[in-house]
């Protein structure tokens, strides 16, 4: 799959100069972490941190090193758009312009302005000291900025991974982790602590936590946050009839990631009538975990109120226009020998391929197919195959009607092979792709 190398987010291809369509991860042009999602005027915003690799001068090897912030929005959770750099360690008043520690930020809306929450690392009050872990606030007149960094972090907070939740009295609250998880009212103001600062007493005692996030449903107080329960993070929860507790530990939202990238982080949102969990990966860095990804997966509660477990996917959310680069590679399911791999090993932001083998089970199928009242004359197909083979396309299921046949020609180049379908009603189809002949790789579908 091909990925853009502007200012976005996605698996795929290019809708305007900084737009694209996405499945899981969502951020392709650059690596992200730590999203927090946010609902305003009908868009979905992501505020992640942004993971760089580290160079001499820029952040120390091997380590998390994050300079700057990026804001992503959607109203489809399928195109998103890049909205640009909105603060810089070097544009903040407060912070060490060489610490590289723009770690979890979070941003909330209240008094008719935004208000950008982010941790990093102070100056240091001496040449030859150190600062410590601050949290301050950018505000802005409109959720992508521009937002203008307050001069002083905020006073009596000492930590990282801030996230403001406000309650349906029109309390906020600031949480935040160093060691402990913590809580505090907020002033009206949304930049000054009201009252004094709660430690979240009521949570596991063994293994770091960090990463808190509050969620209100039907009542309940969720507070998320993620985990080191064994050996690396996994996302929990506890919940409380008040937002600063006590709090009773429930379940786990997701399980350790199984690509072993140590950290986890995350957010819940609703739209548009269902739950959503953002967190992260290292889908494009599979061998370093400090560059990690952006993803979506629904997320239910149980009738009882607990939160099902959140199975990660490939496929992520959203649906994807039939006349879109379908990008196969991010499958809802697979036969087990159809593989996914990198197009080009050392340049991972050119994204994946599917490799399809001639056998029973070489097969993908991609759900959620949006086609138009429009009648789809043609499919095309960036695919090679070294011995020549053709792909169909089958509707449903991998025994399902064959809706297509593309004759994919020999060679062990990329090619762009167009065929005519039969006609496909309109409405959102499952799509099964199946090998025949020989192997295929195919990076991209799209219909015409």
């Amino acid at each position: 799959m091909n990925y853009l190398k502007l200012g976005f987010i996605g698996i795929a291809f290019a809708l305007s100069s900084n737009t694209s369509t996405a499945q899981n991860p969502i951020i392709t042009n650059q690596f992200s972490a730590d999203p927090s999602a946010r609902v305003f005027n009908g868009r979905v915003y992501v505020y992640p941190s942004h993971d760089i690799k580290a160079a001499p001068g820029r952040g120390r090897a091997g380590w998390f090193v994050m300079e700057d912030y990026h804001v992503f929005s959607s109203a489809n959770l399928t195109e998103w758009t890049d909205h640009g750099m909105i603060v810089s360690q070097t544009r903040v008043p407060w912070a060490d312009p060489a610490s590289f520690s723009m770690w979890a930020p979070d941003c909330i809306f209240r008094n008719g302005k935004y208000y950008f929450y982010f941790p990093t690392t102070s100056k240091p009050k001496t040449p030859s000291g150190r600062g410590h872990f601050a949290i301050g606030v950018a505000v802005a007149d409109k959720p992508a900025g521009p937002f203008k960094p307050e001069p002083a972090p905020i006073a009596g907070v000492l930590g990282i991974d801030p996230n403001v939740f406000t309650d349906d009295d029109g309390q906020s609250y600031l949480y935040w982790s160093q060691g402990n998880v913590y809580g505090a009212k907020l002033k009206a103001n949304m930049l000054e602590l009201e009252g004094e600062v709660n430690t979240l007493a009521d949570l596991p005692t063994k293994g770091l936590k960090e990463g808190p996030y509050m969620y209100k449903h039907k009542g309940t107080y969720y507070l998320t946050y993620p985990h080191v329960e064994n050996k690396i993070e996994r996302l929990e929860y506890a919940t409380s009839k008040s937002p600063l507790g006590p709090f009773k530990f429930t379940g786990v939202i997701m399980d350790e990631n199984p690509t072993g990238c140590w950290t986890n982080h995350h957010s819940i949102i609703e739209f548009k009538g269902q739950h959503y969990l953002f967190y992260h990966s290292n889908d494009l860095s599979p061998s370093f975990d400090k560059n990690r990804s952006v993803r979506i997966d629904s997320l239910f509660f149980n009738a009882d109120g607990t939160i099902k477990k959140v199975v990660p996917t490939l496929r992520g959310v959203g649906i994807t226009k039939a006349t879109a680069h379908i990008q196969i590679d991010r499958y809802s399911e697979k036969g087990a020998t159809a593989t996914v791999d990198f197009i080009d090993t050392a340049h991972k932001f050119n994204g994946w391929k599917s490799i399809l083998p001639a056998t029973a089970n070489g097969w993908i199928k991609y759900n959620n197919v949006q086609f138009e009242p429009a009648a789809v004359k043609s499919i095309t197909v960036k695919s090679l195959s070294n011995r020549g083979g053709v792909l169909e396309v089958r509707d449903g299921s991998v025994k399902g009607l064959v809706i297509g046949t593309v004759k994919i020609p020999q060679g062990g180049t990329w090619r762009n092979v167009t065929a005519q379908i039969k006609p496909i009603k309109a409405g959102i189809r499952n799509l099964v792709f199946v090998a025949r002949n020989s192997t295929i790789e195919v990076d991209w579908v799209s219909f015409k």
